[in-house]
């Protein structure tokens, strides 16, 4: 599988990651899909602290053990929470990084984090006390590099101009191309990697297209999309691109042809998912062409908050 460096850091990583949110909290099942993910070449997992409240954090470590040095784990933090809650507080100060910090790597049985990223972020953070805490961590050798995880146009101008952050996680796929406006120049100026999710759109960008939409969706649209307007661009992309490509691979091409993009997690909830989304990203590159009708049938509109 295709391997990308995650900004101007030695990190290298597969350009599909998995996102290990969706794994669930069943021993077998959840190493199951992660070692379909090995065997296909992933070599990013993502998780948490926030996720099953510690619980996936255990379980990624507990499957990657035997490859430690061959993978790169991606956790986050920010999230407060406390055992036996439900409930977490945003909490970005230099003292809960770097207390937390020693919880994820107990959690995982590992030395060091290959890439501790931010879970959020706002611009009423104390953001060099923030910075701080992740440089101190990358000094001391509990973490190789570090990020933020923000749709924010603002708030990745702020980080991206103060520190050392080599990468960010952000929403991005062909029904959500808000990201191109701002803050991918923002990144691509700093030499900043994205690394992208959701790139198959809750689903609707999947075989299953409109099968896969909430009663939400139905009300409400999706993003800047009404019903009717997801249902006709659907169907276009279904009409154009069916004799050639799946959806699956239309949507994972898709942001794989952005070279911004380090990675794309992609969750998955069983090995079949895994190996579908593997069998996808393994397919030809987008012709210009092709990229060019995908950016056609589709909208880019910007984040209507959080401009710069």
């Amino acid at each position: 599988m295709e391997k990308r460096k995650i900004g101007s850091s030695q990190l290298e990583s597969s350009i599909l990651g998995l996102g290990c949110m969706s794994i669930g909290q069943d021993d077998y099942k959840a190493q199951s899909i992660i070692e379909a993910a090995l065997d296909g070449g992933i070599t990013y997992f993502d998780t948490a602290d926030l996720y099953d409240f510690g619980v996936n954090e255990k379980l990624v470590g507990k499957a990657l053990k035997n490859v430690r040095d061959e993978v790169v784990i991606a956790s986050k933090v920010g999230n407060r929470w406390e055992e036996g809650s439900d409930d977490w507080t945003w909490d970005p100060s230099k003292k809960y990084i770097t207390e937390q910090v020693k919880n994820s790597l107990k959690r995982l049985e590992v030395d060091y984090i290959d890439l501790y990223q931010l879970h959020g972020g706002t611009l009423e953070d104390p953001i060099d006390e923030t910075i701080e805490a992740f440089e101190q961590l990358k000094s001391q050798g509990y973490i190789k590099e570090y990020g933020i995880s923000s749709i924010r146009p603002n708030v990745i101008k702020e980080y991206a101009e103060k520190s050392g952050m080599v990468s960010n996680m952000m929403q991005y796929s062909l029904l959500d191309r808000r990201p191109e406006e701002q803050a991918f120049p923002i990144l691509n100026e700093h030499s900043v990697s994205a690394i992208t999710r959701g790139p198959l759109a809750k689903g609707l960008l999947s075989e299953k297209m409109l099968s896969k939409a909430s009663e939400k969706i139905k009300e409400d649209g999706y993003l800047h999309y009404t019903y009717e307007a997801l249902e006709y661009t659907l169907d276009t992309l279904h009409q154009k691109f069916r004799d050639s490509r799946s959806m699956n691979e239309v949507a994972l091409k898709f942001n794989a042809a952005n070279p911004l993009v380090a990675s794309i997690i992609a969750g998955a909830s069983s090995p079949d998912q895994v190996r579908s989304n593997i069998e996808a990203i393994a397919a030809d590159p987008l012709t210009e062409a092709e990229y060019e009708l995908l950016k056609e049938i589709t909208n880019n509109k910007g984040y209507t908050e959080h401009r710069l």
